[in-house]
Order: structure tokens, then C-alpha cells, then sequence
């Protein structure tokens, strides 16, 4: 466990670099440029929108909240206005030259103490996980304006734990000092009574991350925080930024040192380097040069920012407390625990800032493209009881049930879903074949995270651990098995065998999604293309594979056809191979963190946990093999 993580190296070499105007003229250093699409204020344009608190049981910091804003001429910080944004009205913002921000005498991280033990390297077998799935790899939350922050910020987690399961941290302020807990584990091992009342204030942010165990993935936990010569800042990040490489290659070159493997430090030093003027807009001009996916709160000593990349990959959702404070969270699940309304989504391409002065501020990048939502959302990653991208969870998934009943019957006895995450689809599938549903496989909750083995080895010991089967459904039955999906396969052969061996007479899997023939480069932790099943072998050979007596998987079309207008805003790249961002590096991340950070050699020992193609490859072949161009 540690408290207090910092990052004090962010400015000094890019400060030492722009001092020696001689040397680089003489080709001696290479010039501080960033790679950029645009420059940091031509290709944006800012709108502010007052949006009105609860007037009941107001916090004093919250209670500014529902001051509306003061109408001021309009100015523009290009010449022209840019046409047809396709979010929100916009409002332009005069753009000043004169510095908002101060340079604080305080320390701008708490005080580092020792955790109470160390974290031992694991010494146990790592027990089953869902190796069939794909993996979400962060939650994030944002609240600000609530006395509590931290203790709504720990039960908002919670709720979002199924979005990461090895990490968890929480950065406060309070008077104008950033504190930080972060740890390794769920976040009930990671935060008790003495750690939240470490975290007073009415800010916090948190995060929640998956990967695996390992005690360097310590220094990977999120919320970073970082002191720059402004102040400090605090980020959670959900996301995989597609450029990460380049950006993190151009840094170092100009004398950049990280302290991590994370792509979500390359967002702290851009914002250090940044010239823009005050702090959100150093913001917009780092987001400016990212790449891919991105929901990103933002912490500092008066400010809550939230940050949504352009094509909406991955969800934000904003809500608001009866006593006025402001709640951002990865999915609805984390407000309705914490008892805040759902009001909307963060939109794709949009940056919300909250202070005590001005409330919420709503500020559009432009420009914007179609927005490109992920579909796993929907289909594993959420809650049922979540609405993710203006759409009911539970919802979309009784309806791919219903589909597949419609489009792929079979004969049965009896539908039973894989645990958890199958169920909604197969009761959508029951009820639309007029079959009873029946729970013919126990989940075990209590399964930890390491497992001692016996000496004589039982087979699928890790899937018999955390599945039971029910023999007084199963024996005998013509058993339909609906699970969301099938990525490499293995865990579906555990799982048809394990039905039969209970007496199942015909066992017909039913898969409430497309196969998967791509890997994922925004923010899912995926494997890569030459291990999922389903882009090396056809449905029939997947089925004798897993040995069931039948197998249909959800129809692209029909799902497509589901979504009606929505359909072209979402992301179907893990069923089509179709990218809406291009990767720009040629790997994919394998299930599981890395224990070599790079931090003890060059670039490319941080290679150790991923994927990657030969030198002078066309990178439009090579990233999948049934890659296309997409048309945005």
C-alpha cells in the first residue's frame, strides 16, 4: 500500500531544453515540439453552460454550484466561428494572456508514510479468472462539493469494482493540498477508517484498474498525482491512448523521465509543458495531441475536470447529490449508490470544469467526429442495472437474447446462463422461446484471488472452483447455455464439459454477441488477434472445439439492426476489424500488467507485456489480419 505518490520530475528538462537556444541551433538538441493535429486553440472552440444545483441542504463550496453565470460579451478565440457543432449550443470564451493560476508556497502532495506491511510477491497459484473475457481496466469518479467527498468517492468504487479488480486509489484536497491513498487489491483491502480519514475535503477523484498481482504494479495504481510550477494535479484515466509510444519516445528525447508504464503519465507531462493559459486549457491543448480512447477526471487545488476523447469510446456520466455536489463516474451504477441523480452524459469531445466560482462550465473540442462508443459496454463490461450511452444495460441484453432465440432455435429443455455476466441474454432467450430459465450453474463469490492446489491435479480445477453445476437441472435436459461471449475458447470447453459431466443429454451454446476477430486498442485489455478463436477457425470448427452439440453467435447484422439510428455511433472494431482511430503501434496489450516497467532499461524493455509487429511493416495489414480501413 502507499500514500502519496508524486511526480516531481515533469518540467525541469523540458525547462533546461528551451534554455539553450545556441546548442539547438547548432543541431545539438532536437527542437521541444510535440506532435500535434492542430494548433492548441485554432481547431477548438469553448462554450460555457450554466447548469443549476439543488437549492436544498447546499454545502458551502457546493452551494455555489447553482450561482448562474454572468452574461459577458461574446468573444471568440478564433476569427470565425466553426460551423455545425453537433453536441450543445455553443458559447465562445475570450481567451487571456494574462496567467490564472498561482504558484502555491505549500507542498502540493501530503507527506509520504509507510504503508502497514509491505506487499509480498505472490506466492500462491493465481485461481480461475474469467480467461475467456475481455477485460475492462479502469473505473473512474470525480465529486466535488460534498464534506464527504473521499468516503462517496471510496462507496462510488464499490460500484465500479467490477471495472478493476488489482488496484485502487483516491486522491483529496483540502486547503489547497492534494492527498493521495493508493493501493494494491479491491478497495476494501485497500481503504479502511485511518485511510479515509487521511482524505478530508470537499474534492476527490478515484480509479479503479485491473492487471495482475505483482508488486511493481504499485507504482501503476491511479489517481497520478504530479507538482508542476503552478500548482498540482490529480488524474484517473479510463482508456489506451493508440499513440502513446511516439508521444512517450518524444518526451524522453527532450530529457522526460517516467516513473511508470502507465500512457496515462504522458497526459501529466503534456499538461506540465503545456503555454496554455489557465489550467483547463492546458487540458484541451494536451488532449489536443492524444490519440484514442479517453474518460479522464481531473483534480486540482479549486477545480474538477472531466474529459471525454472526441469519439466517446469509453463512458462518462455526470450527477448531482440533493445538496448540490457534483458526481462524474464511469457508469449510473456508482450515482445510485452514493444517492445522486443521474442528469447526463459527459459528450464525446467535451471538457466539464467545476469550481466554487463558476459552477459547471461546459467547453466543446471541436471539431467532432461521429461518435464511436464501445459496444462491449453493453454486451459484458456494464452493470445490468447501468444506463451506458443514453441505453439501458439490462435492456440491450434481454434483447439479445430475444434475437438469438429468434434467429438461432434449437430443441430444449431448459436455459441456463454462464454466471454473471450471461444472464440477462438468457433470460431475454427463455423468455422469447416460451423454455423455463433455471440457474444450472452456481457462481462461487468467494473465491479469492490465489488458491492452493492439491498435489494430484483435477481437471478444470480453476472453472469446477468458481462454477457449480446443478445435477437436478442439468441431468438428463437438452440444455441451452447462453454466455456473452467466446474469445479464446477454453473456458467454453471447461464449461460444456463440466454440463455434461453432470448428466446434460445435449448441451447448445448460444453467444449473446458477434465473434470476436479483433483485438481491442482503446482501453480493453484483449489478446491479440493470432489467439482469439474466432479470427482462426469457422463457427462449426469453434464448436467442435468446445464440444457442444450446437453454436450460434449474435448476428452482426441483427445487432447492428437492434441499435437502429443509434447503430453508427457505436464501435464494432473487436467484430469487423474495422478502427475508427488507427493504431499508430502495432501491438496489443496481453491479458495481465507487466513486471518489466522500463524503468531499468531503454524504451523497449517495456515491451515485455506486449505484442508487437517487425520493422517496415504496413501497419493497415498487419494490425489485424481482417483489418479495413473504416470510412468516418
Amino acid at each position: 500500500m502507499r500514500i502519496s505518490w508524486r511526480l516531481s520530475h515533469l518540467t525541469s528538462s523540458f525547462d533546461s531544453s528551451l534554455q539553450k537556444p545556441r546548442e539547438r541551433k547548432q543541431g545539438l538538441l532536437p527542437p521541444p515540439s510535440l506532435p500535434s493535429k492542430s494548433n492548441s486553440f485554432s481547431s477548438l472552440e469553448l462554450c460555457f453552460t450554466s447548469m443549476a444545483a439543488s437549492t436544498t441542504n447546499l454545502s458551502p463550496l457546493a452551494s455555489h454550484l447553482s450561482k448562474p453565470i454572468t452574461n459577458k460579451p461574446p468573444f471568440y478565440l478564433v476569427p470565425q466561428t466553426l460551423l455545425n457543432p453537433l453536441y450543445f449550443p455553443l458559447k465562445p470564451l475570450f481567451r487571456t494572456h494574462k496567467p490564472h493560476c498561482t504558484v502555491s508556497s505549500k507542498n502540493p502532495i501530503a507527506d509520504f508514510f509507510p504503508a502497514n506491511k509491505p506487499n509480498p510477491e505472490p506466492s500462491f497459484i493465481p485461481s480461475f479468472t474469467d480467461d475467456d473475457k475481455p477485460r475492462e481496466e479502469c473505473g473512474v469518479v470525480g465529486i466535488f462539493g460534498d464534506p464527504e467527498a473521499s468516503r462517496l468517492c471510496y462507496l462510488a468504487l464499490h460500484a465500479l469494482q467490477h471495472r478493476g479488480q488489482e488496484g485502487a486509489g483516491i486522491v483529496a484536497v483540502n486547503n489547497n493540498v492534494l492527498q493521495s491513498v493508493t493501493g494494491v487489491g479491491l478497495v476494501s483491502d485497500v481503504f479502511n477508517e485511518t485511510k479515509l480519514s487521511q482524505l478530508p475535503g470537499e474534492m476527490a477523484i478515484g480509479h479503479v484498474r485491473y492487471s495482475t498481482a505483482g508488486s511493481s504494479m504499485l507504482k501503476n495504481v491511479q489517481p497520478f498525482v504530479a507538482g508542476y510550477r503552478f500548482g498540482s494535479v490529480g488524474v484517473a484515466h479510463n482508456g489506451n491512448l493508440v499513440n502513446y509510444r511516439t508521444l512517450r519516445a518524444t518526451l524522453e528525447d527532450n530529457g522526460s523521465i517516467f516513473n511508470t508504464s502507465s500512457d496515462t503519465e504522458v497526459v501529466l507531462h503534456l499538461i506540465a509543458i503545456s503555454k496554455a493559459r489557465p489550467f483547463f486549457l492546458r487540458i484541451v491543448d494536451a488532449c489536443e495531441k492524444l490519440e484514442g480512447a479517453y474518460s479522464m477526471v481531473f483534480v486540482t487545488e479549486d477545480k474538477l475536470v472531466a474529459v471525454r476523447d472526441p469519439y466517446g469510446f469509453r463512458p462518462l456520466v455526470m450527477g448531482r447529490r440533493t445538496n448540490g455536489a457534483v458526481v462524474f463516474a464511469s457508469e449510473t451504477c456508482a450515482l445510485d449508490l452514493i444517492e445522486a441523480t443521474y442528469e447526463r452524459e459527459v459528450n464525446p469531445g467535451e471538457v466539464l470544469v467545476v469550481d466554487k466560482k463558476d459552477g459547471v462550465q461546459s467547453l466543446c473540442l471541436l471539431p467532432h467526429p461521429e461518435p464511436k462508443q464501445c459496444i462491449f459496454e453493453h454486451i459484458y463490461f456494464a452493470l445490468p442495472n447501468s444506463v451506458v450511452f443514453g441505453r439501458s444495460v439490462y435492456e440491450s441484453r434481454h434483447v439479445f437474447g430475444e434475437i438469438l432465440a429468434t434467429e438461432a432455435p434449437v430443441d430444449c429443455d431448459v436455459v441456463i446462463a454462464v454466471p454473471d455476466s450471461g444472464v440477462v441474454a438468457a433470460l431475454g432467450y427463455a423468455a422469447k422461446a416460451g423454455v423455463p430459465f433455471q440457474q444450472g450453474l452456481i457462481r462461487s463469490h468467494y473465491v479469492g484471488r490465489t488458491f492452493i492446489e492439491p498435489s494430484q491435479k483435477i481437471r478444470d480445477f480453476g472453472v469446477k472452483l468458481k462454477l457449480s453445476p446443478v445435477r437436478g437441472v442439468l441431468e438428463g435436459k437438452r440444455v441451452v447455455v447462453v454466455d456473452d461471449s467466446i474469445v479464446r475458447g477454453t473456458t467454453s470447453s471447461k464449461i460444456v464439459r463440466l454440463i455434461k459431466e453432470a448428466g446434460a443429454k445435449e448441451v447448445h451454446m448460444r453467444i449473446a454477441s458477434p465473434p470476436i476477430i479483433g483485438s481491442c486498442y482503446y482501453g480493453v485489455d484483449t489478446p491479440s488477434a493470432e489467439e482469439l478463436i474466432s479470427n482462426r477457425m469457422s463457427v462449426e470448427e469453434i464448436r467442435e472445439f468446445i464440444g457442444c452439440d450446437s453454436l450460434a453467435f449474435l448476428p452482426f447484422n441483427s445487432l447492428q439492426k437492434m441499435l437502429a439510428s443509434d447503430s453508427q455511433k457505436f464501435c464494432y472494431a473487436c467484430f469487423s476489424g474495422k478502427y475508427p482511430v488507427m493504431p499508430k503501434e502495432v501491438k496489443v496489450k496481453k491479458v495481465g500488467d507487466f513486471l518489466d516497467d522500463g524503468l531499468n532499461g531503454p524504451m523497449d524493455s517495456i515491451d515485455g507485456g506486449w505484442v508487437t509487429g517487425p520493422k517496415n511493416i504496413d501497419v493497415e495489414k498487419e494490425i489485424d489480419p481482417l483489418y479495413q480501413q473504416s470510412k468516418i
